[in-house]
């Protein structure tokens, strides 16, 4: 009996270069930071103007930057107003480039909150799928759903 040595790839599209694969862990980690740090403008910036944000169990969709940046702000000003230290941890990032140039990511993401000298809670698990766009030398998110843990939606 002979036992394959071929890595196995995934069916539809295989997999993207090292390259590409690190950029994008690159660019969710200073997203990610830039929420972390209440830039709730900078945060903004990094999705499309026309850029649409979904997170269906708990809101209805943002609809351009401008709405994206102004509900991060007040969301930024009510963790400062509340004390609270807001961390996104992301993992399992799976990349897949479109004939058009695009990004289609998915990922996996744990939303965690701090009181001050309170305890680490989980505020939420949830996966994240992102239509990226490419802009100069680097990318927009065009489109983000979330999709809570436990919601049932799908």
């Amino acid at each position: 009996m002979s036992v394959s040595t071929e890595p196995a790839v995934p069916a539809a599209g295989g997999f993207v270069t090292a390259e590409l694969y690190t950029q994008m862990q690159q660019f969710y980690a200073w997203q990610m930071g830039l929420i972390d740090d209440r830039k709730a403008e900078e945060w903004a910036a990094t999705f499309a103007e026309d850029a649409v944000f979904e997170e269906a169990s708990r809101m209805e969709p943002l609809r351009g930057r401008a709405a994206i940046a102004a509900s991060c702000r007040q969301r930024a000003d009510r963790l400062e107003a509340e004390q609270t230290d807001f961390r996104h941890w992301l993992g399992m990032l799976d990349v897949h480039l479109q004939p058009d140039g695009t990004l289609r990511t998915r990922t996996y993401a744990l939303a965690m909150r701090t009181r001050l000298g309170g305890p680490l809670e989980i505020f939420a698990s949830v996966v994240c799928r992102d239509h990226l766009v490419p802009e100069g030398k680097g990318w927009l998110v065009q489109h983000r759903s979330l999709q809570h843990d436990g919601s049932g939606l799908r």
